[in-house]
Formats: structure tokens, C-alpha cells, sequence
């Protein structure tokens, strides 16, 4: 008999040779990691057929073969595609809000949802106000800006403070609910896993996100130095096709580790066909003509007639969450690292991790404590490893000669295109983080008052 079965990121198999054609299937690594010896991911879009004992896919989008595109950009085209992404989604029966950063990605999935809410049954149900949430240390980038959008789009907004320690605190608990030991998602699961937790608290069932922009459209710093179209095309391919190993891992799993479903819109499979079929050309940065990352998607929702943002967040450059929640945050992260692992660790650390040998005291950091709750040798080759440079490819490093030398996933590494990017010969500034208290906060929804 034959078993089919479509099942997305983070599903894990195990054959079991013992018992010939027993296959286990369970949704997270840690459902079979204590009885199993060798097991892998399901991979995404694909089905498992027992019959003939393989894998086969099923999800065959055009952008796929990674073959350069040549539709002519169309604004309205593009706006339209998005927002029927994201009123799709609005469909629930629980108490819902969006996940506010204040960058362009969250927060054009917040004035989408705005926009459209009051004529859902949502919105009968729960409330025509939207609900908005948004994690930092004290004063960072992304408190800031989530502020002001919260304050233009006239959602009931909730910021959740956590400090440099809360984050430390937490992190052996999100290496074991996130299941990797890859640096950049960890550093951006943790503000996620705490925010998720208050966000839960407060009785709200599903949150949307805006992960899979960055990929689609080009928008992490990096692309600035992309050769030309169609490098820069075939990147966004690699990007979306490994976005369960990262981005989607993060947010489904940090979210679901308290019960909290995320919706992202960005990566409607509609969406994705209209957007992916755009002419690359027209994605490209050209600062000649004013064009900044992900310029085709900013010029999309530029109304002048009917704002979805304020101009200067609609034009705000690309910021990736693990640096949006504050600078100090990665600092932090690497200061509490160097205290915890010698130059001594990390001379023998190709024969402690002969696989994904970490190169920096906090990959190692994460390594030491991802191995101690997943030793398996099966479970460290789920993760993926190689060069990156502000979350690119290692293909993508190949772009500039200089990011050799430079290599971190936060997009402060795009030396001469972050705004507040590292400096050339002192990557790294440990500099102390100001400690700060979590702000209690209180949410109402129709009929129920709820605190946090």
C-alpha cells in the first residue's frame, strides 16, 4: 500500500531498518531524536510515497528552473497580487494581530491588513481595531519606527522590552525549540521566541509576519554588489528555496513553541509566481536612478493620492531583525560567547566539529549547546552551513572580494552599504548594553480584558 504525504518545513523522517519499509514521520527533530539514529528533513513541496520508497516534488513553480524572467514590471500588477495575499489570510476565528517591526516588509502587512479588516467577519468578530506587536532593547531601531507606523495606521500597539541578559537567558531554550545551530537564525529566533510568548500571554491565537520579502525581491544588502540580472535572480531562487532551513524555521518555530500561529503572506504561492516573474532588471539597486533594495515593491505602494506608509518608513533601509531589535543585541551575543568559549576551544574545533566547523566563538557557543540536547550525527547535518555575508549565499560572497574577510550574517557586514555597518578594521564592538525592564502592558478585545 501507498502512503502519500505533503508536508512542509521542519518535518523529519526516519527509516528504520530494522523494521524494513517502517517509515516514522514526526513534525520536529525532537520527536524522534531520542529513539532514532538516522533521520532527515522532508523536504518542502515534495511527497513521500512508500511504494516506491522516494521523494517526489510536487510544488514546480516556473521560477524553479531559475531561468532569468522577463515580464515588464507593473506596479498596480504587483500591489494588487500582495494585497490579495494578505486579505486571504484574514480569514480566522481567533483573536489575531501583526508582527510590527516597522520595516517595509511588516509594516506593509499591517496597513494591508488595516485597510481591508473592518469589512471581514474578523472584524465582526473580534473588532474592526488591528493589533500590533513589535520586540527591542530600550531605544532601538525598530521600537522607534514600529512606533510611528502603529501611530499612522492606528492599531492598538504593544512593545515588549527585553534586555541583553533576558535574550542570554533564553537562548538554550531556543536552540532547543528552533533546532539549529546556525548563527544569524538564532540571533533573530530569540527576540522572536520572547516576544511569542507575551503576545500568547495576552490570549492572541495567530500573528501575520512578513518573512520572504527579502528573498523574493532582492532585499537583503548584499544584492547592492550583485554583477547583474541574472546572478542576482538565481540568488533570489537559492534564497526562497532554502527559506525552511532559515527565516521560515524561525518564524514557525519560535512562534509555535508558545501555541502562536504566523501567516506570511509574502510567501503566497500567487504572490510568489507574479513576483518572481518580474524582469530582475527592474529589482536591481541603481543608486543612479535612485533605486534602493526592494525598490520595486516600495514604488508598488506608493500612493500618493492613498499613503499606505509614510514615505520615509516606505523608504527605509533594509534592516534585519536580529540588528532591528537594537545593535547591542549581537554585541552581547558575541561578548557572552568570548566568555564562555578559549582560543584554546576554537584551535581544536575542526576535531570537536569535524562538520560546519565553527569559525567564531559564537557559532561555537550555539554548536556546544545544540549538540548537548541533539548529539546525533544525523541531527547536525540538518543544519546548512557555509560562507555568509548579511545572510547571503556562500555563491553570493564569490561578489566581493573584501567580504572574505568579513564574514557575518548580520547585515551590518555590508561594509559600505549599512547605513551603521561595521567598521573595516574593527568588525565587532562589544560595547556594553544598557539593561532595561519590560514595560506591562494591557490588550482589550471585544468582551475579554487581557494582561501582559
Amino acid at each position: 500500500m501507498s502512503r502519500r504525504f505533503e508536508l512542509g518545513h521542519g518535518i523529519f523522517l526516519e527509516r528504520l531498518d530494522q523494521w524494513i519499509g517502517s517509515v516514522w514521520i514526526a513534525s520536529e527533530l525532537k520527536g524522534l531524536n531520542d529513539d532514532c539514529e538516522h533521520f532527515e528533513s522532508f523536504p518542502p513541496g515534495h511527497l513521500y510515497s512508500s511504494k516506491s520508497g522516494g521523494f517526489r516534488r510536487w510544488y514546480n513553480p516556473p521560477w524553479f528552473s531559475e531561468v532569468t524572467p522577463s515580464v515588464p514590471y507593473d506596479p498596480l500588477v504587483l500591489r494588487r497580487a500582495f494585497e490579495n495575499a494578505v486579505i486571504k489570510r484574514l480569514m480566522t476565528d481567533v483573536p489575531f494581530g501583526v508582527l510590527l517591526s516597522g520595516g517595509l516588509d511588516s509594516s506593509l502587512v499591517a496597513s494591508i491588513t488595516a485597510r481591508y479588516l473592518a469589512g471581514t467577519k474578523a472584524a465582526k468578530q473580534w473588532g474592526s481595531q488591528l493589533h500590533s506587536f513589535c520586540v527591542g532593547l530600550e531605544g532601538s531601531p525598530d521600537l522607534k519606527a514600529a512606533r510611528e507606523v502603529a501611530d499612522y495606521l492606528g492599531t492598538v500597539h504593544h512593545e515588549f522590552h527585553f534586555t541583553v541578559q533576558d535574550g542570554i537567558d533564553a537562548i538554550e531554550d531556543v536552540i532547543y525549540h528552533i533546532e539549529t545551530y546556525d548563527v544569524t537564525t538564532i540571533r533573530a529566533s530569540t527576540p522572536m521566541f520572547l516576544m511569542s510568548r507575551k503576545i500568547k500571554s495576552l490570549g492572541v491565537k495567530m500573528v501575520m509576519s512578513g518573512e520572504g520579502s527579502d528573498e523574493i525581491f532582492g532585499g537583503y544588502l548584499y544584492f547592492h554588489k550583485a554583477p547583474n540580472k541574472d546572478e542576482f535572480h538565481q540568488e533570489t531562487c537559492r534564497k526562497i528555496k532554502a527559506l525552511h532551513l532559515y527565516d521560515c524555521l524561525r518564524a514557525n518555530k519560535a512562534t509555535s513553541a508558545w501555541g502562536l500561529e504566523a501567516r506570511v503572506p509574502f510567501l503566497d504561492k500567487e504572490f510568489i509566481n507574479v513576483a518572481m516573474a518580474i524582469d530582475p532588471e527592474s529589482k536591481m539597486i541603481n543608486k543612479a536612478e535612485g533605486r534602493i533594495e526592494k525598490w520595486v515593491l516600495r514604488r508598488a505602494f506608493d500612493d500618493e493620492n492613498h499613503p499606505y506608509l509614510p514615505k520615509h518608513i516606505l523608504y527605509r533601509q533594509k534592516e534585519q531583525f536580529s540588528d532591528g531589535v537594537g545593535y547591542s543585541w549581537i554585541d552581547g551575543l558575541k561578548a557572552h560567547a568570548a566568555a564562555h568559549v578559549t582560543d584554546k576551544m576554537m584551535l581544536n574545533a575542526s576535531n570537536i566539529f569535524p562538520h560546519n566547523t565553527p569559525t567564531t566563538k559564537e557559532a561555537y557557543y550555539y554548536r556546544m549547546i545544540f549538540e548537548r540536547f541533539f548529539p546525533q550525527n544525523s541531527a547536525r547535518l540538518t543544519v546548512p552551513g557555509g560562507a555568509s555575508v548579511a545572510c547571503s549565499t556562500a555563491k553570493a560572497v564569490e561578489w566581493d572580494a573584501t567580504w572574505k574577510n568579513n564574514l557575518d550574517p548580520s547585515g551590518r557586514a555590508a561594509l559600505g552599504v549599512h547605513l551603521s555597518a561595521y567598521d573595516a578594521e574593527t568588525p565587532f564592538d562589544n560595547k556594553p548594553s544598557k539593561i532595561v525592564e519590560s514595560i506591562p502592558l494591557m490588550m482589550e478585545i471585544p468582551g475579554v480584558a487581557i494582561h501582559g
